[in-house]
């Protein structure tokens, strides 16, 4: 049995690799093309032997699945299309006996207009109590046919929907994901229950979904945001006074839900998604907050090595500054990945892009994946937890010409067809070189996966020492015997190089056209890669040194 080796004391996350399945596209065991938690359970092994510690789970609960299963129905259940209660409590014993911790998605700033609370209140009279779970407000103008106020959804058009009655609903995503209303203590004891329910299945962690979006200022009359919140998703807003982004009552509802991780042995841990400011990010996990929040300024960071100092100095200042330490992420799935956005010429409207279905302008898929590799190696190399999003171990690129009919993200629809969305980065996985669904299931797959996928597969990569997937596996393999010293410094670099120091490990990232000669150390190379030539460093590339004492 391959077996995960991450560490047992309870705070194995502050080093740790996460591992994200977006359950939908992972692995399909029953056939119907979709992703299942079976088929997740199936294909653990890969994440273990890969070198991670945990696991991250997308949404899998009861969703009619207008936003990809974040919009939930029935927080304590498995939808049917993923599986059921019996096969996640399976799923988790298989990751335990892995040594794989599971962290899984929480959705709290809103649910699915098919909730029964949603259903109640629209069998209700404005102003009851089940409405109030929600934000419902009267619309402006002579007739209140005007929404409440100027907000816009992240996903296009009002952030409002009028109801037969009259009065008008807030959903800051789709229509189908009506907000709760935070300041009614109902819906904090609702998801007090909710928490306890699967961590006392023996979950390991949350990751929390929005958790810059639950409290919002509601007092009359509504203000403006005067377009702040046309940024985009996952941009921080202007500033921290902002209706309902990051308002500094949501730390009440992080430190009451800190509480409860604590009650448990070992203590579970919690990850903010919070698309705020660098100078905001670090309020998310003050000791009795969260223990990590996703780090987007990394993740939007430009190939260019001015930029990702400004960013890593920035990223590890303000963790440290509340005791924490900083997560890396390239990719996820709300996101074009990596190796597709480090192909573009620097500034290219990646929105525009997949409109043109990748051809305006034509990407540079080899310069994408030797920074792709080359990014790897920079990101694992730092202090802190990295997040390695499914399918970046294999090179995968974004899916920029998905025909429209395909097309799932609701992004789609609601900003009038001009946004194709996330589904280039949700294409489902290639296990096996050929094959139905190139071994994603023993069907087909929800999404089109593009001719040749399987090239990409784990099968086709295994053994390969210079496949993307071998250079992972050796990279968590080596990081791991680094763990345990945080420092870090940098090293003297030339324009265009960065060089540092996470205790005995030194990487070296050349983000120049030109290669860097390596200079004098007493570093030892680590095998990594194939991409080195003695003695030099070649455009786009790294290296990693061991600086032990011998």
């Amino acid at each position: 049995m391959i077996q995960s080796t991450s560490q047992d004391s309870s705070d194995w996350w502050r080093e740790s690799v996460v591992y994200q399945i977006y359950v939908p596209a992972f692995a399909d065991f029953d056939g119907d093309g979709m992703g299942d938690l079976r088929g997740v359970a199936d294909r653990l092994g890969h994440v273990a032997e890969l070198g991670a510690d945990a696991v991250w789970l997308t949404p899998f609960y009861r969703s009619p699945w207008a936003d990809g299963g974040y919009d939930v129905s029935d927080h304590r259940d498995v939808d049917p299309r993923h599986g059921t209660l019996e096969d996640f409590r399976d799923l988790l014993d298989r990751a335990h006996s892995l040594g794989l911790k599971v962290i899984v998605d929480v959705v709290p700033n809103h649910c699915s207009s098919e909730h029964p609370w949603f259903a109640e209140a629209l069998a209700s009279p404005p102003g009851s109590p089940a409405r109030d779970r929600f934000v419902f407000r009267d619309g402006r103008g002579p007739q209140g046919t005007e929404p409440p106020s100027d907000w816009q959804s992240k996903f296009g058009g009002p952030a409002w929907t009028r109801v037969p009655d009259g009065q008008w609903y807030m959903h800051i995503f789709a229509a189908e994901q009506p907000d709760l209303n935070w300041e009614n203590p109902e819906v904090a004891a609702e998801f007090e229950s909710v928490l306890r329910f699967w961590l006392d299945l023996g979950v390991d962690g949350f990751r929390i979904d929005v958790a810059h979006g639950m409290r919002k200022d509601l007092a009359p009359p509504l203000r403006d945001t005067r377009g702040a919140d046309s940024a985009p998703l996952n941009a921080p807003p202007e500033g921290h006074d902002h209706p309902f982004w990051d308002r500094d009552e949501v730390h009440e509802i992080h430190r009451a839900w800190r509480r409860i991780l604590d009650e448990y042995d070992p203590p579970r841990i919690a990850v903010a998604e919070a698309g705020v400011s660098e100078s905001r990010l670090p309020l998310y996990t003050r000791p009795d907050e969260c223990h990590q929040a996703f780090n987007f300024p990394y993740l939007r960071c430009p190939w260019d090595a001015a930029a990702f100092r400004r960013v890593i100095d920035a990223s590890l200042a303000g963790a440290r500054s509340v005791g924490a330490l900083p997560t890396w992420v390239l990719s996820n799935h709300d996101v074009v990945r990596h190796a597709g956005r480090y192909a573009l010429p620097e500034g290219t409207d990646t929105v525009a892009w997949l409109m043109a279905d990748g051809r305006e302008p034509v990407a540079d898929e080899e310069l994408g994946r030797r920074r792709a590799r080359a990014a790897a190696l920079l990101t694992l190399a730092l202090p802190g937890s990295a997040y390695v999003y499914q399918g970046e171990e294999l090179g995968l690129p974004e899916v920029a010409d998905l025909p429209r009919e395909a097309l799932r993200d609701p992004m789609w629809e609601r900003t009038g067809n001009t946004r194709k969305g996330r589904d280039g980065c949700r294409v489902p996985l290639p296990w096996k070189r050929s094959g139905p669904s190139y071994g994603f299931g023993p069907g087909g797959s929800w999404l089109p996966q593009p001719e040749g996928w399987g090239e990409y597969s784990v099968e086709a990569q295994t053994g390969d020492p210079d496949s993307f997937l071998e250079l992972y596996r050796t990279a968590l393999k080596l990081r791991r015997s680094f763990t345990g010293d945080e420092s870090f410094s940098w090293l003297p670099s030339r324009e265009g190089e960065l060089a540092f120091r996470k205790g005995a490990l030194e990487c070296r990232v050349n983000f120049s056209d030109v290669p860097l000669p390596l200079p004098p150390s007493a570093a030892v190379p680590l095998p990594i890669g194939g991409e080195r030539e003695e003695g030099t460093l070649p455009p786009d590339t790294a290296v990693w040194l061991d600086a032990r004492p011998r």
